[in-house]
């Protein structure tokens, strides 16, 4: 379950697999691997200084999109979903927490990305960073498309709600989150020096600071066809996740049999999300969303 953005070639860091590419112009910044004795960060604000997750970050960003998936579903199917004291109706309100959760995951993508997008996807599926983006969201949190992530597998987690998730599979997922952030900032603070540098004392890492955002967001027009062609198919993965997730915790509980009056429920609502992922995939690949 989502995909850093220069000033010149750097030198490779075999150690830490990172790899940028070469480029004509020789950088304008100082490259260093840690922060200079002039820049004081503390909290959230403060670089990461576990330098041995950086070639864990670096191995989890180049096989994430392989490796996600295939843990959280086989965690999914291992662990049973729990219904707390048996108690329907309070299980219900736990899935419709989950759901806010997750949806307010997506939410915050939605928003980031309409202003301002990183590619995440890195180049040869290494870490990679054409430009250092500071617009938009990107100006008031410095990962907040991770911080989408996150809230979108929490809110999964509630809705199965079985203790293996919250044992197992979220400190996994934070940990692969974690160091893939590491392995980033090492390359950036390489890549842009002092520049990146000043970029971490202002912006916090994870959490948002909303001082100003209005004023950040008031110049910029928000872009979304730019949305739906980067992030249809995440959202797409997210609703079907969670009707999955929502009819594995009926036949856990009653039974395939007694389940299939709301699996077929579940098919009818599902038909018009397939239909819009459809539909958006057409207009990306015709270019009515344009391209990017």
């Amino acid at each position: 379950m989502s995909k850093i953005n220069s000033c010149g070639p750097i030198a490779t860091d075999k150690k830490a697999g990172v790899q940028p590419g070469n480029f004509r112009d020789k950088p304008d910044c100082s490259a260093s691997d840690s922060i200079g004795p002039d820049v004081v960060e503390t909290g959230d604000f403060a670089p990461a200084r576990t330098s041995h997750l950086v070639p864990i970050g670096n191995f989890f960003f180049k096989y994430r999109n392989n490796i996600s998936p295939l843990v959280f579903c086989a965690l999914a199917l291992i662990a049973r979903p729990l219904i707390i004291a048996g108690n329907r109706r309070l299980d219900m309100y736990l899935d419709i927490i989950g759901i806010l959760i997750a949806l307010a995951g997506q939410l915050l993508r939605i928003c980031v990305i309409g202003f301002a997008y990183i590619k995440r996807g890195g180049k040869q599926k290494k870490v990679y960073a054409a430009t250092l983006v500071q617009e938009g969201f990107f100006a008031h949190c410095r990962n907040p498309l991770y911080l989408g992530n996150v809230l979108m597998l929490i809110g999964l987690i509630v809705i199965h709600n079985g203790v293996l998730m919250y044992a197992v599979c979220l400190p996994f997922f934070l940990l692969l989150y974690w160091s893939i952030t590491v392995a980033e900032e090492n390359y950036l603070r390489e890549k842009f020096g002092q520049v990146y540098n000043g970029y971490t004392k202002r912006v916090p890492r994870f959490l948002i600071s909303f001082k100003g955002l209005g004023r950040t967001l008031e110049g910029m027009q928000y872009d979304w066809k730019k949305v739906i062609r980067k992030e249809y198919g995440t959202t797409f993965t997210l609703v079907t996740t969670v009707m999955v997730l929502l009819v594995w915790e009926r036949i856990t509980a009653d039974g395939f049999k007694a389940t299939s009056h709301y699996l077929n429920l579940m098919l009818i609502l599902w038909t018009p999300v397939v239909f819009a992922y459809l539909t958006a995939f057409v207009a990306k690949k015709t270019g009515i969303l344009g391209r990017g």
